[in-house]
C-alpha cells in the first residue's frame, strides 16, 4: 500500500528526538508499503542524507521554509492566532503542492508526524489519516511559563493557551490519533482522549549496546543542547548538583554531550565540566561514563537518552518526571531523584558502589529490551494507520 508521511523536518540525521521516532517508524513501514515522504525543512537537504532516507522511501519531497519566510510566519502568528509551532513551518504555497502530490500518488493514507504539520492535510477527507501528537506541547509551554520570567514567561503563556486550543480541536480532523506515552494521552485536553493509542519508542540495539571502554567521566548528560528543556537541566546540573556531589568528592567530574550547545551552555565549562559537541556519535559518550544523568525539569515525552544507556548497561539516575513515561522500577532498572541533595546521594551509592551500579545497569538492559523495541511498537502502529485504508 501507498502511504504518504509528512513530518516537520526531514527524518535525518538522528540528532533530535522527534527525527528519531519517524526515521525508525519510516525504516519499518516501507518493508511492506510504498513510503513517500513529504518533508519541511529549514535548510537544503544534503545528499548523502538525502540518500539515507532513499533506501526506505518511494520518493521524497522536501520543501524548504528559509529564514526570511520563518519571520514572516512568525510575525502572521500574531494575527493568526495559531500556535507559533504550528506557523512557523506553515506556507499555503506548500500546502497546495502537498494537496497536487496526494492528488497525483492517491494514497491508501497519509501518516502525519507531530501537530506542526496537521495544517497542510487537516481538510483531507476522503484519505484515513493518522496524527502522532508525540508530546503534548502545550503541557511543556506551560511548564516552561512556570519556571521562567518577565516577558519568556508572557510569550510562553500566550503560545500554552493557543497550542491547547490547538491539540484540542485537530483531535477530530484525524481519524487515528497515537503518543508516545500513557501520561502524555493523560494530558491531551479533549474527552475521547481515551481513543489515542500509545506508540513508544524503542532503542535500536544495533547501534546502543554495551560497549567495553574506559571510564573517563564519572556524569553524564546528553541531548540536543540548543533545546530549552535540555538546556534548563544541563544548567541545573552544573549549578545545584554538582556543588552537593563536590561537598562530597570534589573529584568526580561531568560531560555535557551534544549538538548546537548554546552559549549558556558552553559557559559551564570549567575543569571539572567537559562540553563537547563534535561526537560523530553519542553512544561515544555513554560508553565513557559511569552514570546517565536525566534531571528534566520541564520536558514531556519519552526521553530517548535514558533508553539508549540502558542499552549501553549503563545506570541512570533521573527525575521521576523522566521516569513517568519509562516506568523504570525505582531501585531496581533506574533511581529516581528529585532535589539537587537527593541527586548527589544517589550519585554517590553509585560511584562508591559499582556492584550495586552493575546489578541496576543489567536489569535495566533487560527492561529497554524487552519493552522499547522498534519493531513491536511500529507494528503496531502499521494495524492503526491502516485498519480504515
Amino acid at each position: 500500500m501507498k502511504l504518504v508521511v509528512l513530518t516537520s523536518r526531514f527524518p535525518y540525521p538522528l540528532e533530535k528526538g522527534d527525527k528519531l521516532r519517524i526515521y525508525n517508524q519510516i525504516k519499518q513501514l516501507s518493508k511492506t508499503h510504498d513510503i513517500i515522504l513529504i518533508a519541511t525543512n529549514f535548510s537544503k537537504v544534503n545528499n548523502e542524507h538525502l540518500d539515507e532516507l532513499k533506501k526506505y522511501c518511494k520518493t521524497i519531497h522536501v520543501f524548504k521554509i528559509g529564514l526570511v519566510h520563518q519571520l514572516i510566519n512568525l510575525g502572521r502568528a500574531f494575527i493568526s492566532k495559531l500556535p507559533f509551532q504550528v506557523e512557523l513551518f506553515y506556507r499555503s504555497s506548500v500546502k497546495n503542492k502537498i494537496h497536487q502530490l496526494i492528488a497525483d500518488t492517491k494514497p491508501d493514507a497519509i501518516y502525519c508526524h507531530l501537530i506542526r504539520m496537521a495544517e497542510y492535510v487537516k481538510e483531507i477527507k476522503e484519505i484515513p489519516k493518522t496524527l502522532d501528537y508525540m508530546d503534548i506541547f502545550s503541557v511543556g509551554m506551560k511548564r516552561r511559563a512556570e519556571r521562567s520570567r518577565f516577558i519568556v514567561k508572557q510569550a510562553a503563556l500566550i503560545e500554552y493557551k493557543r497550542l491547547e486550543k490547538y491539540e484540542h480541536d485537530i483531535f477530530e480532523c484525524f481519524n487515528h490519533k497515537v503518543i508516545i506515552s500513557e501520561q502524555d494521552k493523560e494530558l491531551i485536553p479533549h474527552p475521547d482522549k481515551n481513543k489515542i493509542h500509545v506508540i513508544e519508542n524503542g532503542v535500536d540495539s544495533n547501534i546502543f549496546y554495551p560497549i567495553d571502554k574506559p571510564k573517563k567521566y564519572d556524569l553524564l548528560f546528553t541531548g540536543n543542547m540548543s533545546y530549552p528543556p535540555n538546556i534548563e537541566s544541563a544548567i541545573y546540573v552544573v549549578a545545584e548538583i554538582l556543588p552537593q556531589v563536590h561537598r562530597i568528592n570534589p573529584k568526580v567530574n561531568l560531560l555535557i554531550a551534544g549538538i548546537n550547545p548554546t552559549a549558556a551552555v558552553r559557559m559551564l565549562k570549567s575543569d571539572k565540566v567537559h562540553v563537547i559537541d563534535n561526537l560523530k556519535n553519542i553512544r561515544d559518550a555513554v560508553a565513557m561514563s559511569r552514570i546517565n544523568l536525566a534531571p528534566m525539569l520541564t520536558s514531556i515525552g519519552l526521553q530517548n537518552k535514558i533508553l539508549q544507556a540502558m542499552a549501553m548497561k549503563v545506570p541512570n539516575i533521573c527525575s521521576s518526571l523522566a521516569n513517568n513515561a519509562v516506568k523504570a522500577v525505582n531501585g531496581e532498572t533506574i533511581l529516581e531523584a528529585n532535589t539537587p541533595e537527593d541527586y548527589a546521594k544517589k550519585i554517590m551509592e553509585l560511584l562508591n558502589n559499582p556492584q550495586r551500579a552493575e546489578e541496576i545497569a543489567e536489569k535495566a538492559y533487560l527492561f529497554v529490551l524487552e519493552r522499547f523495541n522498534w519493531e513491536v511498537q511500529n507494528e503496531k502502529l502499521e494495524k492503526i494507520i491502516f485498519s480504515l485504508a
